[in-house]
């Protein structure tokens, strides 16, 4: 596996990072795996993944959203994303790098994986160009979550006019991602729900890039992004021959220990997605490629690549 790095432009004119790992040349390389990693991490953290995607295969690319990481370039930035409709931002990187990737590699099959806060990116990016993609993988997910919502963008909007888009929000922190770990009590860390495996935590934990409070703007602007793909007639746009695949943690709280995962699931059936799976892992937490089964979901998903090549 060789790993590389480059950076291009947004339409916006954010300079976005991205890291690439290409399989060794004694592996014929089959297909391309696009990821959109979580809220609060970095690329860097899908590196043992992309090693087992290429080792099979696949070449795999992965941005540092506008906000995180590289793309960031300080702890200080990490958090914010734009003036301005930041979640359309998100989209937009991606789907620019995706034009990237197939000018580079036309002939080959190009695959879409959301973690988290990315997979909620990708439930709109699939709206809007998943006609492009062969594939579609969603993680750490979750379906309708209804009036809630609502009620959260109007808080964020009201910490917006007080403190502005850029102050940081210890509030909305914890009205997210804070109540995630109440599940796992007694509390060993503030961030037990992410996985079973106290390593992987203490990494997360000990990135300067990970973990830190996101500023009022993002809040307000994710809010906006859920409440869009909530919408009916938007999730009506995917395209009905898309092979979706969605797994997930049963103890997962951000998809309500499976239940939103099921909603999820049940929704895309609905609206006659033709190939649409789903998995629950047992015991499972958030990061289900961190967890302490991550061989086998890695198994699994590379098993659903190779099913849907064709």
């Amino acid at each position: 596996m060789s790993r590389n790095e480059f950076t291009f432009r947004s339409e916006e004119g954010t300079e976005i990072f991205v890291s690439t790992w290409m399989p060794d040349d004694k592996v014929t390389a089959k297909g391309i795996v696009q990821i959109a990693h979580g809220m609060a991490e970095t690329g860097a953290r899908y590196e043992r993944f992309a090693k087992k995607l290429t080792e099979n295969g696949y070449i795999v690319y992965i941005n540092d959203h506008r906000g995180h990481g590289k793309t960031a370039k300080t702890v200080g930035n990490v958090g914010y994303l734009a003036e301005t409709e930041g979640f359309k931002w998100l989209v937009e990187d991606l789907h620019q790098l995706s034009a990237i990737i197939k000018r580079e590699k036309p002939n080959l099959p190009l695959f879409l994986l959301g973690h988290s806060m990315g997979s909620f990116v990708t439930q709109k990016y699939i709206m809007l160009y998943g006609q492009e993609l062969k594939g579609t993988i969603l993680t750490g997910s979750n379906g309708k979550q209804g009036i809630i919502l609502h009620i959260a963008r109007l808080l964020a909007k009201v910490e917006v006019m007080i403190h502005g888009r850029r102050a940081k929000s210890e509030k909305l922190a914890k009205m997210s991602s804070g109540r995630y770990n109440k599940a796992f009590k007694p509390n060993r860390t503030d961030f037990d729900w992410l996985s079973r495996d106290t390593t992987e935590v203490d990494k997360f934990i000990n990135d300067p890039f990970c973990g830190t409070v996101f500023t009022a703007g993002f809040f307000y602007d994710l809010l906006t992004g859920l409440i869009e793909i909530e919408n009916k007639r938007n999730i009506a746009t995917v395209p009905k021959e898309l092979p979706i695949y969605i797994f997930s943690g049963d103890k997962d709280t951000v998809g309500r220990q499976g239940k939103g995962i099921i909603k999820l699931f049940d929704t895309y059936k609905e609206i006659g997605i033709r190939n649409v799976s789903c998995k629950l892992y047992k015991d499972g937490r958030h990061e289900m490629l961190n967890e302490t089964n991550r061989e086998e979901v890695m198994r699994d998903v590379i098993a659903w690549l190779d099913g849907n090549l064709e």
